[in-house]
């Protein structure tokens, strides 16, 4: 199938650019086909955030659009920033000490508490309506290259093909979905933006990319604890010292309360698991008294792009471009990424159009992105936080962040601070480790594994082809549980990885991979970069309600 443009992922950076492609066509009269191709069921069903959305691209998008009924219905009303000392005790920041970044109520603008998933299937909505068609249910698999390499669209991943690799009854073998340009918005560590990056060399100079795994929950809480627009944020108990992150907790309306814990993944003990501290962190009496007397109704996780402009790699490249999180344009010092994946979004649709309406035939290196991204607003923030991370992940949670607070008084002009350590090359030996030993879940505040991914509605079909591929089927046995404990039982948040016995009483890994919640964290942390994690059969995966 040929299109003008086809773009992969229907996150908030892919539907802006559908949208705004759209609108620039229907205002000139002219005729556009714009494909938005999405691995999740449904749009919005692997979309996974906090989320509080400051509204700027949204603005620029649609200003009406809470007369075109955008599920943005509680505003931010109230801030709060507290470090946890231990189980027990909480300092509230006061609000001089806090960054001006991660100030939610005033600022001159309003922020929302919002469900991203809702808001893609919204965003869903409006590109359809303009006439993009929308393809949830396949997912890319392949990069179509011309000869000279340029990019020619995606590979659409077979359908029915068993786990033997044979295909079964009702067998459909991949599309080739063809444009002249392609825009990849597959979000944090997206497995074709990773390709991307490697073959068009687009990271070099750059420092390599950091991330952080975010888990949440949404949870039905009782009337008289539930405050619509209250805001908390904290760092602190329950990770140790040397390991950088911190909770959120925001109210939604509905009485629900949207919960989560982002762990740095430059952790160091092979013992950590972030899971694991997720649950225990609720037990804290701040969290626990709006949360007691609730129950659960939902459950995810997914890694973060969170290096800022210094590890911002080159967005173009020849017959596309990445935008949003696959670049990774998240603004960590604002712990928001969705404003700026949007206008990273309506800058890659505005220059797209401007090429084609040029009669450009495709397949060039868009340099005008580049002029136009750096002159953004969005670009400019990222350029203000730069030092955010790298300072914490040098300096420490609380050096790091008064050195912010520092940088962010004067204007940027503290020095730079970078980190050039691949969060992969952090973790210690299991024999430099201390092992973690972690409470058992009380199934009222935290629970386990298993029912956690129960709530996450994770399905793929059992017979097919494994998608989390090992380079060395041998090596996490040989080489990563002697060395490490083999982390990945503990780093992945629903127990996709086990070391369990063979018959003969020896250590076996299996990888559940029917749990798998494309969080991407395994393909990040492996300390042998052994894990690649490739897209299994369109459809599969979670199916985040409200989230």
């Amino acid at each position: 199938m040929d299109f003008d443009v086809v773009i992969v992922g229907a996150g908030p950076a892919g539907l802006s650019a559908a949208c705004r492609l759209m609108q620039q066509a229907n205002d000139a009269e002219r005729e556009l086909t714009v494909c938005v191709v999405e691995k999740g069921s449904e749009v919005g069903a692997h979309i996974l955030s906090g989320a509080i959305l400051e509204t700027r691209a949204l603005d620029e998008l649609f200003p009406d659009w809470a007369e075109r009924g955008a599920p943005l219905t509680t505003p931010a009303t109230r801030d709060e920033v507290h470090l946890l000392k231990d189980a027990e005790k909480t300092w509230k920041l006061p609000d001089a000490l806090v960054p001006g970044s991660m100030h939610n109520v005033g600022q001159g603008r309003t922020h929302y508490v919002i469900s991203a998933g809702n808001l893609c299937r919204w965003l869903g909505e409006q590109a359809e309506a303009l006439g993009v068609e929308v393809f949830p249910g396949f997912a890319a698999q392949e990069v179509l290259h011309a000869e000279d390499g340029t990019v020619r669209g995606i590979i659409t991943g077979d359908m029915g093909v068993g786990a033997d690799g044979e295909p079964k009854d009702g067998h459909m073998p991949g599309m080739e979905l063809r444009a002249r340009y392609t825009l990849f918005a597959e979000g944090a560590r997206g497995h074709l933006g990773k390709r991307l990056i490697e073959r068009f060399d687009l990271a070099a100079g750059k420092d390599p990319q950091h991330y952080g795994i975010g888990l949440k929950e949404l949870w039905d809480v009782p009337a008289e604890v539930h405050e619509p627009g209250l805001v908390l944020h904290g760092s602190g108990w329950p990770l140790p010292d040397d390991t950088q992150g911190g909770f959120f907790l925001y109210h939604a309306e509905n009485q629900q309360v949207v919960v989560g814990l982002i762990v740095d993944l430059a952790y160091t003990n092979p013992y950590l698991s972030p899971f694991d501290e997720f649950q225990r962190l609720k037990h804290h009496p701040l969290l626990k008294r709006y949360l007691e007397g609730g129950s659960r109704v939902a459950y995810g996780a997914r890694a973060i792009a969170k290096g800022g402009v210094n590890c911002l790699p080159k967005m173009t490249f020849p017959g596309g471009l990445l935008i949003g999180c696959d670049a990774g344009t998240l603004n960590f010092a604002k712990i928001k990424g969705l404003h700026t994946a949007m206008k990273s979004g309506l800058v890659a649709a505005e220059t797209v159009f401007a090429a084609l309406a040029d009669g450009d035939e495709g397949g060039r290196e868009l340099s005008a992105f580049t002029e136009a991204w750096q002159a953004s607003w969005a670009h400019a923030e990222l350029e203000e936080s730069a030092s955010f991370g790298p300072a914490i992940h040098k300096y420490g949670n609380l050096l790091g962040g008064a050195y912010n607070v520092l940088d962010q008084w004067l204007g940027g002009r503290l020095p730079r601070v970078h980190d050039t350590t691949p969060d992969y090359a952090r973790l210690e030996t299991a024999d430099q480790a201390q092992p973690i030993d972690y409470p058992k879940p009380d199934g009222k505040l935290s629970f386990d594994k298993p029912s956690s991914v129960f709530l996450s509605n994770t399905n793929h079909e059992e017979d097919q082809p494994c998608h989390l591929k090992l380079a060395d089927p041998e090596l996490p046995i040989r080489d990563n549980l002697p060395k490490y404990a083999e982390p990945a039982q503990r780093y992945c948040p629903v127990g996709v990885y086990e070391v369990v016995e063979d018959d003969a009483g020896q250590p076996r890994f299996q990888i559940n991979f029917q749990n798998c919640i494309h969080c991407k964290t395994c393909d990040i942390k492996d300390p042998a970069q052994n894990i690649t994690w490739v897209a299994p059969e369109g459809g599969g995966g979670p199916n985040y309600p409200n989230m």
